[in-house]
């Protein structure tokens, strides 16, 4: 099956015609009925690995209607007709769909994490050909508190300790979470410090006395957690605590949808969440 015609008057713009990677997981399943819900996008494919069971079967069948996309775990199938593929599956499979997408001409909304440097050397180098954005968080909301830890870390740069807590469901396969990992960053970049240099991923046994320069990691799996973030200064006498919870993964499929439209139009270059909300 091909994504089904969409009539539209000679005003009306065309809709974004998307594809959807890792379609049968949880947040392709989100990302499906999100883009299934917008008045101005449409889905064009649907991707799943080779031995799926879904392949083959309507890629909207578990909402009860038909979208007339195939699953497929074709490469060049799922993106035939696509303007931009959505990306939330492992480094491994997100660099094959990033070579065809390259070759293509498809733009790539990358949710994606767990890239190593050299990986995203390459995710960089390919954008030089085609648009992408990439982020390891869509939420508006988790955007939002980046900027405000930037702040924080400026104003508290001396007397206090800082922790980043996350909390994840246990089927997630890297740690610290990709969101950690960017809010240490924020936090570390502000203090005018490296973060591969100051990071503690993790303490057993007698470790001394607390380094101050340091900043510490602490991960959590279980349950259905969609994902909780806290960042902690602690200082002598208060402490100061910065959070994010979610409890759907709705806010990642509109994130998602907000950066695809931020691509439309666009040939090439290597965006973030910051350039699609006019953060800076």
């Amino acid at each position: 099956m091909n994504a089904p015609a969409v009539s539209m008057s000679p005003s009306t713009p065309a809709p974004l015609r998307i594809a959807i990677a890792g379609c049968t997981g949880r947040m392709g399943h989100m990302l499906i009925e999100a883009v299934m819900a917008a008045d101005d996008c449409v889905l064009a494919g649907a991707l799943d690995r080779a031995g799926s069971p879904a392949i083959g079967q309507d890629a909207s069948a578990f909402l009860g209607k038909a979208s007339g996309v195939a699953i497929t775990a074709d490469l060049r199938t799922g993106l035939q007709g696509a303007d931009c593929l959505i990306d939330f599956t492992r480094p491994e499979g997100t660099l094959a769909h990033l070579a065809v997408c390259r070759e293509l001409g498809v733009q790539l909304v990358i949710g994606t994490t767990g890239f190593s440097d050299a990986q995203k050397a390459e995710i960089a180098a390919a954008a030089e050909d085609v648009a992408i954005m990439m982020a390891p968080n869509m939420s508006v909301g988790v955007n939002v508190v980046l900027r405000l830890l930037d702040m924080a870390a400026r104003a508290l740069n001396e007397g206090y300790d800082i922790e980043i807590i996350e909390a994840h469901h246990r089927f997630k396969v890297d740690a610290p979470s990709g969101t950690a990992l960017k809010m240490g960053e924020v936090v570390a970049n502000a203090l005018g410090r490296d973060l591969k240099e100051c990071a503690v991923y993790g303490r057993e046994g007698v470790t001394g006395e607390r380094d101050p320069s340091t900043i510490g990691f602490a991960t959590i799996r279980g349950g259905d957690v969609v994902g909780d973030h806290t960042v902690l200064f602690a200082g002598i006498g208060e402490r100061i605590e910065i959070s994010h919870k979610s409890s759907s993964r709705a806010t990642y499929a509109q994130g998602s949808l907000r950066a695809v439209r931020f691509l439309a139009g666009k040939a090439r270059g290597l965006y973030g969440m910051n350039d699609v909300l006019g953060l800076g």
